[in-house]
């Protein structure tokens, strides 16, 4: 793996840690709502990208390179409304996926296998996320001003949970 693309996988682990502290941001602003339902996906959602960015640092480990941790920026903590927030969570899923494409095409270039392989995990995850994030929106805008379809969305989110997929 040359330095490049070693550099680049250093920045997408850092940058679904950073996707983690954006969702929880996410889920503290629906607590304060009282929306503890769609904080409970927020709060599920921020422990995925953790581990998302831990699968990288056991591949960087794995493949005898360090693992480099940055600070982060503060994550937007304002929202209009709980379709403002699961808007703003589908474009950053949007940058999530650009930047997975990236270090593919890097991996590409290079003809590094490894990384190649291991990147498909996350370019499937990406279409995933996507259209959960797609679909929920869809939801929230038929839903509109239909407050029981609301409270019922925000009991569903609240039964959800994380489990880590099997390798």
């Amino acid at each position: 793996m040359n330095d490049k693309l070693h550099q680049a996988l250093n920045d997408q682990m850092n940058y679904e840690f950073y996707s983690s502290h954006v969702y929880l941001a996410m889920a503290a602003y629906l607590s304060g709502e009282s929306l503890d339902g769609f904080a409970n996906f927020f709060i599920i959602q921020a422990e995925e990208e953790r581990f998302h960015a831990m699968k990288i640092y056991q591949f960087l480990n794995n493949r005898g390179k360090r693992a480099t941790l940055y600070g982060m920026d503060t994550p937007k903590n304002d929202y209009s409304s709980v379709l403002d927030i699961f808007e703003h969570g589908y474009k950053h899923e949007l940058e999530v996926t650009k930047r997975i494409y990236h270090l593919s095409d890097l991996a590409l270039n290079d003809r590094e296998h490894a990384t190649i392989q291991f990147l498909k995990w996350f370019i499937d995850e990406q279409v995933e996320e996507e259209a959960l994030f797609d679909s929920i929106i869809q939801k929230l805008k038929r839903i509109d001003k239909d407050s029981n379809a609301f409270f019922m969305l925000d009991t569903e989110f609240s039964q959800r949970t994380f489990t880590p997929p099997a390798e």
